[in-house]
């Protein structure tokens, strides 16, 4: 399938998960993210915030589980720009946060967050496939990020649901994942 196809596709079974489907869902991908992504040597980890009236996966139980037992590591939160591109900055905390046009939290001010320092990026995405593709949105705000990223900073994807089997259109900007985390485990892939 095309990505176009996939965003409908998958736009679709996240409009009619249940609430208490949706709830079970994030709850076995917090247990799965804790259980295989291993955090002792990161210091700092960049997340999305959740879209929560899309049934984005809900990035704040892993957020306020890194804030109580990891200590030691920074959180950073993406702002999008006129110009397409992401300003991230450190978490500091909800004050820190206000709501864009189309509805993502975002931090309002706060101390900017060097690409080269993030060890870890949590990827929004709509589906991925079995080679750590992904489809998202389509504005390119992360493959355009994670350029910017060190080689060896982890981009680990997060689904509430298992591998697209294909998708047809991969663009040579595509940036692929390291892991994806669903409800059901950890994905790997080689590249």
């Amino acid at each position: 399938m095309n990505k176009q196809a996939l965003r409908l596709l998958y736009r679709k079974k996240r409009q009619t998960l249940s609430p208490p489907q949706y709830a079970q869902l994030n709850l076995d991908l917090y247990h799965h993210f804790f259980a295989n992504v291993e955090l002792s040597f990161v210091q700092v980890v960049h997340t999305f915030l959740p879209i929560l009236g899309h049934n984005e996966p809900d990035t704040w139980l892993i957020v306020d589980r890194i804030r109580r037992e990891f200590p030691h590591i920074r959180l950073s939160i993406p702002r999008t720009t006129q110009d397409g591109q992401l300003e991230n900055y450190f978490f500091e905390g909800l004050h820190q946060l206000q709501t864009n046009a189309l509805g993502i939290p975002e931090p309002k001010q706060g101390i900017p967050t060097p690409s080269e320092r993030i060890d870890l990026v949590l990827v929004p995405l709509l589906c991925f496939d079995a080679h750590g593709h992904r489809v998202g949105y389509g504005k390119g705000y992360y493959d355009r990020f994670l350029q910017h990223c060190r080689p060896d900073c982890r981009k680990i994807g997060l689904s509430l649901f298992g591998p697209a089997e294909n998708i047809d259109d991969v663009d040579t900007t595509d940036i692929a994942l390291d892991a994806c985390v669903t409800p059901t485990g950890l994905i790997s892939f080689t590249h």
